[in-house]
């Protein structure tokens, strides 16, 4: 960090002084998007088990939306605690916290496998079940590619979701991505095929955007590998 960056974090709070990813914020027209403390996670917890999806489909490639208490509740924090764990320049995945109208109504994630060499990343996001069909998800997925794109300085962005997930399909396919093949993964057991999209950095900038600011970030910047 330079002499300016502890003082912006401290401004944020000591936890931000400490770990300055905690002092990242992505804004877009509606939502604020940000790394959630323990607290934090504990309401985002509440927001999953009061449903993300029909009990009879299962949009991820792992089941955690479905594990029995107390094993959600523990696998939730852990989830969240290994990936600011095991967070390296080389090595990173994002897991934020989205905000509408300081109401917390999902997690949009973003990994980078090697991102200094690739400039490559995949995202993932879930969405409290009152807060769909709203344009939230796009927003959320919208806002991710500005900031990785626009701030990181990503070459390409990846995507992927089960055939019946129409809904992040089509999410993928407004937002410019191209198809990129198939995929498999069997989150219960049977294997089920998926659908992958790719959208490059010019890709995305072919495309008018809604305005997204981000904050905070040079005080973390080389976290995400320079």
């Amino acid at each position: 960090m330079n002499a300016e960056q502890p003082a912006l974090a401290m401004s944020q709070g000591p936890l931000a002084s400490a770990w300055p990813l905690f002092a990242l914020r992505i804004r877009s027209e509606r939502l604020v998007m940000r790394l959630p403390t323990d607290a934090d996670l504990l309401a985002m917890i509440d927001l999953a088990r009061a449903g993300i999806h029909p009990p009879d489909t299962m949009p991820f490639s792992v089941a955690w939306s479905v594990r029995p208490s107390p094993d959600f509740e523990r696998a939730f924090l852990q989830h969240h605690w290994l990936a600011r764990a095991q967070w390296s320049e080389d090595d990173w995945r994002l897991n934020l916290m989205v905000e509408w109208d300081g109401r917390v109504i999902g997690s949009q994630s973003i990994w980078g496998l090697a991102f200094p060499v690739h400039r490559a990343v995949d995202t993932g996001s879930w969405l409290g079940s009152s807060f769909q069909g709203q344009g939230l998800g796009k927003e959320m997925r919208s806002a991710a590619l500005a900031f990785v794109f626009d701030s990181l300085g990503a070459r390409l962005a990846r995507s992927e979701a089960f055939l019946d997930n129409a809904a992040s399909m089509a999410v993928s396919r407004s937002l410019g991505y191209e198809d990129d093949g198939f995929g498999a993964h069997a989150p219960q057991g049977v294997s089920r095929e998926t659908r992958r999209y790719r959208l490059t950095a010019d890709g995305w900038r072919a495309r008018r955007r809604s305005p997204v600011t981000v904050d905070g970030l040079e005080t973390c910047r080389e976290m995400f590998g320079g």
